[in-house]
C-alpha cells in the first residue's frame, strides 16, 4: 500500500471515506488503494483508513446512493453548515435535550426523596451524576466508533489514541462520584479540568469548520458537533466550579 499526496489541481471537492467530510483533493492527504485514490480531511482520518480500509469501503458501498446526492450539493452545504448552528435543524439536538431533561428530572425526584428543604447543591450533584453516567453508557455501546469520532477533534485523543478508550471510564467515574458525593473538592477540580480541556478541542474543531457528529453521545445517537456541544462542556465546568467555590 503506497501513501502519497495528490497534486493535481482538481475542480470541486470529494468525500472523506472515514468521516464523510468534504475535502479539496488538491491539498488533502491521500491514499491509493485498489487502483483508486481516496482523500482525507486530516492525517487522523488518513491513518484510520490505512489501518482498516475495507471497513470504510464497506460503509461507502452501503451509503453510495446517498453520497452521490451529497456530492452534487456539497459546496452549498459547506457554506450553510460550517460553523453555523442557525442553519441546523433543532431536531438534531433532541437526543441531547432529552438527556438533559431526564437528568434534571431525576435530580428533582431525588430532592423529593430527601424530604427536606430544597438544596441546589444536592440537585446539581444528582443532575451531573445522572448526566455523566448516561453519556458514559452511550459511549460503551460502541467504544471503537466513539474513539474514531472523538479523535477527530479532542486535543489529547489526537496524540494519544488510548485516551479515547479511557475517557468513558473517566466520565463514568465522575458521574458515580457525584451520585455518592465522594472526595468533593478533588471531584470538582477534575471535572473542571476534563470539561474545559474538552471544550478547547470542540472550539478548535468548530474554528476549523470540521463537519462531524459530536462523540459525546457515542455512535448510538447522532448529534452535530456545534456550539451546543461547546456550551455543554462549559456548562458542566461552570457548575463544578460553582460547587468548588462553595466548599473551599
Amino acid at each position: 500500500m503506497k501513501t502519497h499526496r495528490h497534486t493535481a489541481q482538481a475542480q470541486g471537492v470529494v468525500i472523506d471515506p472515514v468521516c464523510g467530510m468534504s475535502v479539496d483533493p488538491a491539498t488533502s492527504p491521500a491514499e491509493h488503494y485498489n487502483e483508486r485514490t481516496y482523500h482525507f480531511c486530516s492525517e487522523h482520518c488518513h491513518e484510520a483508513f490505512t489501518a482498516d480500509p475495507e471497513r470504510y469501503l464497506a460503509a461507502i458501498a452501503v451509503k453510495k446512493p446517498e453520497h452521490r446526492r451529497v456530492r452534487s450539493r456539497v459546496s452549498e452545504r459547506q457554506r450553510s453548515e460550517r460553523g453555523t448552528d442557525e442553519k441546523r435543524s433543532w431536531t438534531a439536538y433532541v437526543p441531547l435535550l432529552i438527556v438533559i431533561g431526564t437528568a434534571a428530572a431525576v435530580g428533582v425526584a431525588k430532592q423529593v426523596a430527601y424530604e427536606g428543604p430544597w438544596s441546589g447543591m444536592a440537585w446539581m450533584h444528582d443532575f451531573m451524576g445522572v448526566f455523566l453516567v448516561i453519556f458514559a453508557m452511550f459511549k460503551f455501546f460502541d467504544l471503537r466508533g466513539f474513539s474514531d469520532g472523538f479523535r477527530m477533534y479532542d486535543l489529547l485523543a489526537k496524540r494519544s489514541p488510548g485516551y479515547a478508550y479511557v475517557y468513558p471510564l473517566i466520565e463514568l467515574g465522575l458521574g458515580l462520584a457525584y451520585l455518592t458525593q465522594q472526595r468533593l473538592p478533588m471531584l470538582y477540580a477534575l471535572t473542571v479540568v476534563v470539561m474545559v480541556f474538552g471544550a478547547l478541542g470542540v472550539f478548535g474543531a468548530l474554528k476549523k469548520g470540521l463537519n462531524v457528529n459530536c462523540a459525546c453521545m457515542g455512535t448510538v445517537l447522532k448529534v452535530p458537533l456545534s456550539t451546543v456541544a461547546l456550551t455543554e462542556n462549559i456548562g458542566m465546568a461552570a457548575m463544578a466550579a460553582v460547587m468548588w467555590l462553595r466548599v473551599v
